[in-house]
């Protein structure tokens, strides 16, 4: 009885050293909390773009509804009458296609510099935590909010990944080796990719991911609102500045600038033309696969490698990263910010060159192995 006693206890002193409540009031917010100033200060701003995006997919998608139709039979026609048809549709389509790539983006710029500043220290577990949630969250939306316009990049490509989910199945010893299956089934609903598909992605993209999203970032928020912002640094800053007002009107400074430019962008170029139009046609059953498909871009990092390596590799790989992207906070504990920096600059040059280079990379392997 002492000893769970004495369990409960050290549970109520982590929880009361992650989140002190007491922090949380007008004086420790706007008066006292600062923001150190240093050669990693821009990585502050990260978040609050992060935030911006996921505003501006808020509403550009309350706008949408009024309009997409979740069935096979309408979706294309609807998404084609909002681009072509509605007023000001096309903007508010480009808006929030665009807005989803720059909030992945952000997101992972953050998780990357913040895992370089060790903002991941004690007491800042919690905020790690949230963290890496909102990032499996936010790559979740990516992929359940492809499918939606129900052309034949969005179809195929699915397919492709539930597929993958299913071959996980045998590499997976006794009666584990039929749950990948389970899986599949359950997300896609039926025999094949169809109306029950496109429901539960869309009430997964409009109802339940939002929620879980918001609950996320609520105590994300909180967490940073408590601790204040990380040192990022070794040695102690010799500049800070205040958080109210001067930072927060530099961030809403910066949420100007990029909203601008986000909005031009939409304005003039939309997201589609970076394919070729034939991917972008009403999914045909029927039909043959076209050449050309692939995920979005942000999914590149484990499509590429798929294509290369062994599926065991990339499973086992991608099972060890996500599950230790939550338990970074103590396999991390002891090691130094210039340690950790150097990982995180080997891990955005991975994302950037399979990114940028990942199809050439592909073909040159392909042609090695003829």
């Amino acid at each position: 009885m002492g000893k769970q006693k004495n369990k409960f206890l050290q549970m109520v002193d982590f929880l009361t050293e992650r989140m002190p409540l007491h922090n949380l009031s007008f004086d420790h917010i706007v008066n006292e909390k600062e923001v150190p100033v240093h050669r990693m200060s821009w990585a502050y701003y990260m978040g609050g773009l992060t935030l911006l995006f996921f505003i501006i997919q808020l509403v550009t998608g309350v706008f949408l509804l009024f309009y997409y139709q979740p069935t096979v039979s309408d979706a294309h026609a609807s998404v084609e009458y909002i681009t072509f048809f509605v007023k000001s549709g096309f903007l508010i389509r480009n808006l929030h296609t665009w807005s989803s790539s720059c909030m992945i983006l952000c997101l992972m710029v953050h998780m990357i510099t913040s895992f370089a500043m060790k903002a991941f220290a004690r007491p800042r577990e919690i905020t790690w935590i949230s963290g890496s949630l909102l990032l499996i969250i936010t790559f979740a939306f990516g992929f359940t909010g492809y499918l939606l316009p129900w052309h034949q990049i969005a179809v195929n490509a699915t397919k492709v990944v539930l597929q993958s989910i299913e071959e996980a199945g045998h590499y997976l010893p006794g009666a584990l080796a039929a749950l990948p299956s389970y899986i599949k089934e359950i997300i896609q609903g039926e025999v094949s990719v169809g109306q029950a598909t496109l429901s539960r992605f869309y009430a997964l993209h409009v109802v339940i991911l939002p929620l879980f999203f918001m609950g996320a970032i609520g105590l994300h928020l909180l967490g940073v609102q408590l601790h204040g912002m990380s040192p990022g640094v070794d040695t102690p800053p010799r500049e800070k500045e205040r958080f109210f007002p001067v930072f927060i009107l530099k961030d809403f400074w910066l949420w100007g600038i990029v909203f601008l430019v986000v909005f031009v962008l939409s304005l003039c170029l939309p997201f589609e033309s970076f394919y070729s139009y034939p991917l972008f046609e009403a999914y045909n059953a029927l039909g043959s696969t076209p050449e050309g498909i692939k995920p979005e871009w942000y999914f590149y990092f484990v499509y590429y490698p798929l294509e290369i390596l062994p599926f065991w590799v990339i499973m086992l790989g991608m099972t060890i990263a996500q599950a230790g992207i939550f338990f970074v906070p103590w396999i991390f504990k002891n090691t130094s910010r210039k340690v950790l920096s150097i990982i995180a600059w080997i891990i955005a040059a991975y994302l950037i060159i399979i990114t940028l280079f990942g199809q050439l990379i592909y073909e040159v392997f392909k042609g090695s192995g003829k």
